[in-house]
């Protein structure tokens, strides 16, 4: 059996998927990336081998997400993609009338615009949290409740209370001011909710046309109530992908099953036996221009595997062998 592997590595959480040659998932896996992208990668690798049927092969894999160059070098991608392209692939495979893509993770969003199968437009946050996942994750903290309770507590409101939103800071302080006038925490949960949506809306949505189907995926959709205040807000059906919170990484592996499939080549991948390599992660401030990046590279056993994270390709280059 073929199988083409799709890992997405992220700030907040690492995916991985594992499509059989007729795109099904054959296995996948969901972790916090806890600042360990390395580390969270090998995991995966082993997770995704243990539920791997014995007769498969692994024929080609694709590396997405913030940290996708990284994960590349250490699995030996054979494809590297960003997130907007390999989460509209997955979309139009489970919904082929899709017309935007809200995707909100935990210190990221996006939005894609499709029209008759192909991207016409994008946007992402650049600096503000407030329309993703932390920003809720840092009121349930302050309020001494997980995630998951404030979700379904937000969903018992029935007089949601307008929280302004614009920015964290300003939620915070504005949240303390509802909760001393006595509102229900409820209301002040679902308020904090259609804040969120609100940002997401007028900052990463800003001037984009926002069309039925809408496909919700990303980590924070297993947030019933952000549903409730996107149908609100939107005033149409949000549909959730069953597998809402990998489709980067199935869209990854569908791009790499359609490259090898068309290149005919063999894949580069290393083997599942990367996961107990012992990788070493560093960085260094560039000095050729008043640009000063901060370039990342990766090492094994004093030797430089990669470089990455400059503006310009000085550094993108991996060391001879």
């Amino acid at each position: 059996m073929k199988a083409y592997l799709g890992i997405d590595v992220g700030s907040v959480t690492t995916k991985l998927a594992l499509l059989d040659e007729g795109d099904e998932l054959i296995g996948h896996t969901y972790l916090p990336t806890q600042g360990k992208p390395i580390e969270m990668v090998q995991e995966g690798l082993r997770q995704v081998k243990r539920q791997m049927p014995g007769n498969a092969e692994i024929c080609g894999v694709a590396t997405t997400g913030s940290a996708r160059y990284l994960a590349g070098v250490i699995v030996g991608a054979d494809l590297v993609k960003n997130e907007i392209t390999s989460h509209a692939v997955a979309a139009l495979l489970y919904y082929p009338d899709v017309q935007t893509i809200i995707e909100i993770g935990g210190q990221d969003s996006k939005i894609t615009i499709i029209r008759e199968g192909i991207v016409t437009d994008f946007g992402m946050n650049t600096v503000c949290a407030a329309g993703t996942g932390s920003f809720l994750d840092h009121q349930a903290l302050r309020l001494n409740m997980r995630i998951q309770e404030l979700s379904r507590r937000a969903l018992d409101s029935q007089t949601p209370v307008r929280i302004a939103g614009r920015c964290t800071v300003f939620a915070e302080s504005d949240m303390v001011h509802k909760q001393q006038m006595g509102h229900r925490v409820e209301d002040i949960l679902h308020g904090l909710c259609q804040a969120l949506v609100r940002n997401y809306l007028s900052n990463v949505g800003m001037g984009k046309e926002i069309k039925p189907p809408i496909v919700f995926q990303g980590g924070v959709a297993f947030n019933q109530a952000i549903i409730k205040a996107l149908r609100e807000e939107l005033g149409t059906e949000i549909i959730v992908p069953g597998h809402h919170e990998i489709m980067g990484a199935i869209g990854a592996a569908l791009l790499v099953h359609e490259e090898m499939s068309s290149s005919q080549n063999t894949s580069q991948f290393k083997g599942f036996d990367q996961s107990e390599v012992e990788y070493h992660s560093s960085s260094f401030e560039c000095k050729a221009c008043p640009n000063q990046c901060e370039i990342a590279q990766l090492s094994l056993d004093g030797r430089v595997l990669a470089r990455w994270g400059g503006r310009c390709e000085m550094w993108e280059r991996v060391a001879s062998r």
